[in-house]
């Protein structure tokens, strides 16, 4: 089963941002071959990009590799070319997972490693194009029933090969089940960068939850970010609600707080979790925490609430002022695969019964991903040139290999590259915003 140059099970995963770095090691560790946990080798490899975690981030989301680094995506089929890994998790976003998938095609390894990919939460937005750009990886990772018969119907319904689907969960739940505790109750809503995008909506949400502090002052209400100003996640944060709090007229009750750190350990203390669609939502429902998903501003796509019509967990901040607490529908909650029942523990025994078996073939079929020069030929070639790849996935010219540097030299390269990082999020945070009021003037 392992490499012939190692006893061990080689894995490497290859993530953009700090959430999908969680997802990846997370899901690598989860769908490995039951052996002993020494039998296991994790490398991490962090793609080169404006979301590349910072070290704070890394320590903020707790999940460690035997080793890590920071990479271009050539640099990484390089690893993947000369370190004989087994197993490769791709947690990036679709383009990036199909650039990866010819790249390792266009290595014509003698035996290329299982390539697994997916999701790190709710896929609410371009499930198409998302999943057509995941697929010709041997596993695609669905978080729940409901998104294994959604993904095999895309696939099927271009006449591409669906077996790759593999029902499986989010692999970051867990935590000891809510009982509710007597003394103050804490109230924690869960940000998101993105959602929603515009400065009225989010100094609204921001508003109505400073109110409920006012409202409630017997209750902790706390703000858990995802980020501080200047990092990037996942997606991208114009919008700090950091920058926006300090800005709120009256000021922030004494029982408010901005908080980061682990959502677990957030959970942990949590007797009211509300958000408008963030992934934090299942987090809370397996845990049994009373969960609230905001309609103030709409039951949109572009908001992501809608993948909770059904739920039972759609409200606003005039009914939780009241007391109100949604109670979820049973029905949809096992649908979501958020596991209350405890089936959770089951979830990944088909991914990792699957990852096995193609570890045990003498050799694996050549991967052959949906979308090809001859099937997708004005919008292949854009995908891979963005990563330095030429359209039959090898590297592009120019893109020559690394060599060693030195000390001196490395640390003023990652200055240079710190810098223009800085750089970048300066300009969208600041810069974009100022001119796109401009151009509404």
């Amino acid at each position: 089963m392992p490499s012939s140059t190692s006893e061990a099970v080689r894995i490497a995963v290859l993530a953009d941002s700090d959430t999908r770095w969680k997802w990846g090691a997370l899901t690598a560790r989860r769908i490995a071959p039951n052996l002993p946990p020494d039998s296991i080798e994790l490398s991490g490899f962090l793609l080169r990009g404006r979301a590349t975690p910072t070290a704070r981030q890394l320590a903020e989301v707790g999940v460690s590799a035997d080793d890590l680094r920071e990479v271009t995506g050539n640099e990484f089929l390089r690893a993947i070319r000369d370190e004989s890994y087994d197993v490769v998790v791709l947690a990036l976003v679709g383009g990036a997972v199909q650039a990866v998938l010819h790249g390792i095609a266009a290595l014509d390894l003698p035996r290329r490693p299982v390539v697994v990919t997916g999701y790190v939460g709710v896929v609410y937005e371009k499930l198409a194009d998302g999943l057509l750009l995941r697929h010709g990886a041997d596993l695609v990772l669905a978080n729940s029933r409901h998104d294994a018969d959604r993904f095999r119907a895309v696939y099927e319904g271009v006449g591409a090969d669906a077996s790759s689907v593999t029902e499986a969960a989010l692999p970051f739940l867990g935590g000891a089940p809510y009982e509710a505790a007597a003394g103050r109750d804490t109230v924690v809503f869960a940000a998101q960068p993105s959602v929603p995008e515009s400065r009225a909506d989010r100094t609204y949400l921001l508003r109505r939850l400073v109110e409920h502090a006012r409202l409630h002052p017997e209750r902790d209400v706390l703000l858990k970010l995802r980020s501080k100003p200047g990092e990037h996640t996942t997606h991208l944060e114009e919008l700090p609600y950091q920058k926006l709090a300090d800005k709120l007229p009256g000021g922030l009750p004494p029982n408010f707080s901005l908080v980061y750190g682990h959502m677990g350990e957030v959970l942990d203390r949590t007797d009211l979790l509300v958000t408008v669609s963030s992934t934090a939502a299942l987090e809370s429902l397996h845990r049994r925490i009373p969960t609230a998903v905001l309609s103030d501003l709409g039951v949109r796509e572009t908001l992501g609430n809608h993948h909770f019509l059904g739920s039972g967990l759609l409200t606003s901040w005039d009914r939780l002022d009241g007391g109100h607490r949604p109670t979820p529908d049973p029905e949809w909650l096992s649908r979501q695969g958020v596991a209350a029942d405890g089936g959770y523990d089951t979830a990944f025994d088909a991914a990792r019964k699957r990852v096995a078996e193609l570890l045990e073939r003498l050799e694996l079929p050549p991967i052959e991903p949906y979308y090809t020069p001859a099937t997708a030929p004005g919008y292949l070639p854009g995908i891979l040139a963005r990563h330095h790849l030429a359209p039959d996935g090898t590297p592009l010219a120019g893109a020559a290999p690394t060599t060693e540097i030195s000390g001196v030299r490395r640390v003023l390269r990652d200055a240079v590259r710190n810098a223009a990082r800085g750089a970048y999020r300066h300009g969208v945070q600041r810069v974009a915003p100022i001119i796109r009021r401009m151009g509404e003037l």
